[in-house]
């Protein structure tokens, strides 16, 4: 099968001042950071991307992390131009930086915005002081709202992101939290809700019993259904499970992932999707920092690369197509069709056959591990 297709670059800056107790991406702590290796290496790796991938026009680019807004602007300079030498940019390109809200950080807004930076991401997390402390998180409260006014005067985009059904948090207290956070919101909000991840901090307390005050699942429910409820009534529509924006404001990079479509990754962890003469091609890359500046300098920082088998195609295209509300299309999954039926007669999915589309309920969000997990099973 073929998916259409868009083009994105994603871009991995692994370091960060510290590990938050909830963070399971590839992120580490590092008092020394060499940044013109790391500049050499990143640009080194779009040469080999652009050789094995030619000739797209690109629509995309994400520095995620880690802590990008910690990497030289001079970097992301550099980074930017060799995407332009490598590919065509999209007349309306998307150049996103994820950025933390310390007073440090939000300094560099100005200089990376004039090295093509046009949306910023900034992990706010919380609007409680307190809850940040918790959230192990380095910046106040006052410094997260002055970030916002400083990304809005120099990004023409920006979106926050914010994690509920924390520790003791009532809903009237999110209530109140997301009526503020709309209120400082320009066009888009990631809001997720609090998640034990195994391997995390967090993780380990949890199965130490150290960890108390998390909502039920009921709460848990009610906390999701307000989010809602308050986002579409700001006009911030949900277009996927986590995040919501006004109309043209959805961030083009995730839609990337979210729709099956083509993404070269580069940096430690990254991981990349493409399709080559009909074929889903797969690729990872070293974990390690080390390890994969070694790797870069042997020639490649990737560790896998691997053609999808068309079963592997197509679930994950589940798995990603249906967090957004448009789903997925039928006839892209119709070896799934028995699935779709039963999840559809128990109030999970919504099937229409007219738009040829399969998409979650507001029942199917809430439980949307669950339902994938019946579908792949």
């Amino acid at each position: 099968m073929t998916f259409k297709r868009g083009f994105g670059l994603y871009v991995h800056w692994p370091f960060c001042q510290a590990k938050c107790p909830y963070c399971d991406f590839n992120s580490h702590v590092s008092n020394r950071v060499d940044h013109r290796a790391w500049s050499d290496a990143l640009t080194q790796e779009i040469r080999r991307s652009k050789a094995e991938v030619p000739g797209q026009p690109l629509k995309s680019i994400f520095f995620g992390g880690g802590t990008p807004s910690l990497m030289e602007p001079d970097t992301v300079d550099r980074v930017i131009s060799e995407a332009r030498a490598a590919w065509s940019f999209a007349n309306d390109i998307e150049i996103t930086l994820e950025a933390n809200p310390t007073s440090v950080e939000a300094s560099r807004f100005a200089e990376l915005a004039d090295a093509g930076v046009n949306r910023v991401s900034i992990g706010v997390q919380s609007l409680n002081a307190e809850d940040l402390v918790r959230l192990g998180r380095l910046h106040s409260v006052d410094e997260a709202r002055a970030a916002i006014e400083i990304a809005n005067k120099h990004f023409s985009r920006v979106s926050f992101d914010l994690i509920y059904a924390r520790q003791d948090q009532t809903l009237d207290a999110w209530n109140d939290e997301l009526s503020e956070a709309l209120e400082l919101a320009t066009g888009h909000l990631s809001l997720y809700q609090l998640t034990i991840e195994p391997g995390t901090a967090f993780g380990d307390r949890f199965e130490r019993g150290r960890i108390g005050g998390l909502p039920d699942e009921d709460k848990s429910a009610d906390m999701f259904n307000l989010t809602q409820s308050l986002t579409e009534a700001a006009g911030l529509k949900s277009y996927e499970v986590s995040n919501h924006a006004k109309p043209g404001e959805e961030s083009r990079h995730n839609l990337i992932y979210w729709q099956g479509h083509d993404w070269v990754g580069v940096g430690p962890g990254a991981h990349g999707r493409y399709t080559l003469n009909g074929q889903r091609i797969a690729t990872e890359t070293h974990l390690s920092p080390d390890m994969w500046l070694a790797a870069v300098a042997n020639g490649s920082g990737q560790s896998v690369r691997r053609v999808l088998s068309n079963k592997d195609a197509v679930e994950e295209r589940l798995m990603m197509g249906l967090r957004l509300n448009r789903g997925v299309k039928l006839s892209e999954c119709s070896e799934y069709s028995n699935k779709f039926n039963y999840l559809y007669e128990i109030g999970m999915l919504d099937i229409d056959n007219e738009t040829d589309t399969v998409r979650a309920t507001a029942n199917g969000k809430l439980l949307l591990n669950a339902v994938i997990r019946e579908l792949l099973t």
